[in-house]
């Protein structure tokens, strides 16, 4: 079983680098944008977040689905002007406790992240596990940004995985984020998916409210979309925190992201706490280090 536990492993880490869910067909316009924002409202505002954002999850028979939508403290032309370019992408992708290396190449016409996925502790690249998302800008205009990563593999029968981030202007210099994953898989994924949810990841939970405890404290979801609502949040903190370093002096942005995503992450210690604080900042330190000198 030691093949399983190896490739269970990186299928829980890749879980947090997905995408769009496979059935659902390319989105959306400023207009559809900015009606969704219409439509969230009140969830916007008034969530156990403390941040104007709305956190969904979906599962299907082969399809697992994260949505994270917010809105950030940072004009429109800001956020497409950080977020365009794929090495900016690297940048926050490292920030993840498991993403372990990122690179931009072009390839053909396109781009290409090379991104190696691992543990939540140091770790070689040759233990990490390979994947290459094609990087496409598939919109872009004064009042729209839609960006695409995708990848046709993972480990275990995981498939078309893909980390869409759509943006919109909105009122008072502020932009509306819908941050998307998701990925397929076959048997041997769902094989490893509950072996790891009955195992090492069955005190883990989400942060969908599903009823209370008798001590009246919340029961949040567990499961496998516990673990998709999880690293979503990851991935949309980190992109908060490379935009808020965007402004720094290039020299202390690492620095402050890191700062930033850790403590972001702090706040919702039940679902994302894994490392203390100068473990993550040590590795990130050593792996951002790393990245730099294999470009």
């Amino acid at each position: 079983m030691a093949w399983l536990t190896r490739w269970l492993f990186f299928l829980v880490a890749l879980s947090g680098a997905g995408g769009i869910f496979a059935s659902v067909p390319d989105t959306q316009s400023a207009a559809s944008l900015h009606a969704q924002y219409a439509s969230l409202g009140k969830r916007l505002h008034h969530n156990p977040f403390l941040r104007t954002l709305s956190l969904d999850s979906f599962e299907s028979a082969h399809d697992l689905k994260g949505d994270i939508y917010a809105v950030v403290d940072y004009p429109f032309a800001t956020v497409s002007a950080a977020l365009s370019g794929s090495e900016q992408w690297c940048e926050v992708l490292i920030l993840h406790l498991n993403t372990k290396y990122c690179h931009a190449m072009s390839e053909g016409a396109g781009t290409i992240l090379a991104v190696s996925i691992g543990k939540k502790s140091p770790q070689s690249l040759d233990d990490a596990y390979s994947m290459e998302f094609s990087y496409r800008v598939a919109a872009t205009t004064p009042s729209y940004l839609d960006i695409r990563l995708d990848a046709e593999k993972g480990p275990l029968s995981t498939s078309d995985y893909r980390i869409q981030l759509e943006a919109t202007p909105v009122e008072n210099g502020r932009t509306f984020l819908h941050l998307t994953y998701s990925y397929a898989y076959g048997f041997a994924g769902r094989l490893a998916m509950k072996s790891y949810l009955a195992t090492i990841g069955s005190d883990k939970v989400g942060f969908t409210v599903i009823g209370r405890q008798p001590n009246g404290q919340p029961e949040y979801i567990g499961g496998v979309r516990g673990l998709v609502e999880r690293n979503t949040m990851r991935y949309y903190l980190a992109i908060d925190a490379f935009l808020g370093a965007y402004s720094a002096p290039p020299s202390l942005q690492l620095e402050k992201r890191l700062q930033s995503w850790f403590a972001a992450t702090e706040q919702y210690p039940r679902q994302l706490r894994e490392l203390g604080k100068s473990d993550y900042l040590n590795m990130k330190r050593s792996e951002y280090s790393r990245q730099q000198q294999l470009h």
